[in-house]
């Protein structure tokens, strides 16, 4: 089945414009009354109020579903440009189904194609008097749909393929992007080749994806069932094609190591190392046998494959489970962590002998955090997803500069009432999507983002986060 992508025209996705943490905002019904900047968790709606979005701030929005809500979902990297900048986009994906029984699960492969947008600036590039204003702004809320889309629709294409039970994480490898690895709640890790589907889909010009109502039966490549529990953890090498590291529940990891034709090595003796269930894995960027756990009991390990099947560091990372890491590929002493309670840190892998590797921590997220990547763009940034409905995207880089932020306010005739108390680094909240689950950049389209979430997916492009990258290409 083909669905048309439509616009969000709810008025529930709320924002945040500028670099310094302006926060997103709701509106009143009742015209006089003037804007607001809503913040989440603290404000609380009134009567005759709404939560609007700001298409403004997006060069992009789009939401889309494949039907069952999605845990998790990849992006399959494609051919169609290593940095690309001009819209109309098309992007591929791999998700796994939480259906409502277990026999009705599957893997959805998908094309979105035709993701309309516009390119703006991040200020005006002349002031206008107040009547222009007025009449601009005006403007902008009669076509407020068009100005985030841009013209034409999105497309989405939808193949399917049967799987035994819920995907609790998928992933595809970056350097044979048509196979994927999938983690079921049945307990098994198993390894799938989606060529025959993405190239169907690459070749299909038609509106109508053959086979997108059906559910194909496809036998997985590797079926391994000796973790003694489901799990969550799954991470490709990205620098020996083919390695695979999982982990499960009961604390174990084991190594995937591919041999001869479509066929892989478990070692069958796991890695042991953590107290309590190992939530995320994360190979190192830079150094092929070295990757990285973290678990519910706080803690996070640095693991080398040549030096046996225990950790070669270990240190408390966080005062309640740590759900998430992502390690920075950009600059690679950096490991990102995100914790149960809501707060996640930056860790310097180089200061690990010193005791202490944290060099910021912050705590904007009062619900446990459900994603956290580095942008594959911009060494000092990274986006995070959390339980409180909002994902944020963040600067590491930026300080409070007051007179730098008075300039941007003259500039934009800011009359909102920014909060005071937001951390400088914030550099973007979304929202809108309920219970949000797994977020991805997309590392071929600068400034994209893409997240899952129980009532299906957005995409999205930040009008004040980096769409190009400088002309030689750092």
């Amino acid at each position: 089945m083909v669905r048309s992508i439509k616009n969000p025209k709810k008025a529930k996705r709320k924002n945040k414009g500028s670099k310094n943490g302006d926060g997103s905002s709701s509106s009143s019904s009742i015209p006089s009354m003037p804007t607001k900047v809503w913040q989440p968790g603290v404000d609380k709606l009134e009567e005759g109020e709404e939560l609007q979005c700001d298409p403004s701030a997006y060069n992009s929005l789009h939401a889309f579903h494949i039907g069952w809500p999605c845990l998790s979902f990849d992006i399959v990297r494609d051919t169609l440009g290593l940095v690309r900048t001009e819209f109309p986009h098309q992007v591929y994906f791999v998700a796994g189904t939480q259906a409502e029984k277990p026999t009705w699960n599957s893997i959805g492969i998908f094309k979105v194609s035709n993701i309309t947008g516009k390119r703006r600036e991040l200020v005006p590039s002349k002031p206008t008097d107040d009547a222009d204003e007025e009449s601009d702004s005006s403007d902008s809320d009669e076509d407020s749909d068009d100005e985030v889309g841009g013209s034409g629709t999105p497309i989405l294409q939808l193949r399917k393929v049967g799987h035994e039970g819920c995907v609790n994480r998928i992933r595809a490898m970056n350097q044979n992007p048509h196979i994927c690895a999938s983690w079921g709640d049945s307990g098994h890790v198993q390894i799938w080749d989606f060529s025959s589907h993405l190239n169907a889909l690459a070749e299909s010009e038609a509106e109508v994806s053959q086979g997108a109502s059906s559910v194909f039966n496809q036998a997985p490549l590797v079926k391994f069932g000796g973790h003694k529990d489901e799990g969550f953890a799954l991470d490709w090498s990205p620098l020996v094609p083919g390695r695979l590291v999982s982990g499960d529940c009961k604390n174990s990891i084991h190594l995937w190591e591919p041999t001869s034709g479509s066929t892989w090595n478990v070692d069958s003796t796991p890695f042991i190392g953590h107290a309590a269930s190992v939530e995320d894995l994360q190979w190192s960027p830079t150094e092929e046998n070295v990757f990285a756990s973290c678990s519910v009991d706080g803690t996070i390990a640095i693991w080398d494959t040549r030096l046996g099947k225990t950790p070669a560091a270990s240190f408390k990372a966080h005062d309640a489970d740590v759900n998430v890491i992502s390690w920075n590929r950009l600059a690679t002493c950096m490991l990102a962590s995100g914790c149960d309670d809501g707060t996640f840190s930056i860790h310097d892998l180089r200061l690990l002998k010193e005791g202490d590797s944290v060099v910021a921590h912050f705590e904007y997220h009062k619900h446990p955090v459900t994603s956290i990547e580095w942008s594959p763009h911009e060494a000092s940034t990274l986006a995070v997803s959390s339980a409180d409905c909002q994902l944020t995207i963040w600067d590491l880089s930026l300080e409070k500069d007051e007179e730098e932020e008075a300039e941007f306010k003259a500039k934009t005739k800011e009359q909102v009432n920014a909060p005071e108390d937001l951390p400088p680094q914030l550099l973007f909240v979304h929202q809108g999507q309920k219970d949000l689950k797994e977020l991805h950049w997309h590392a071929q389209i600068p400034g994209m983002i893409v997240s899952t979430a129980a009532d299906g997916f957005n995409i999205l492009m930040p009008s004040n986060i980096q769409s190009t990258l400088p002309s030689d290409g750092a």
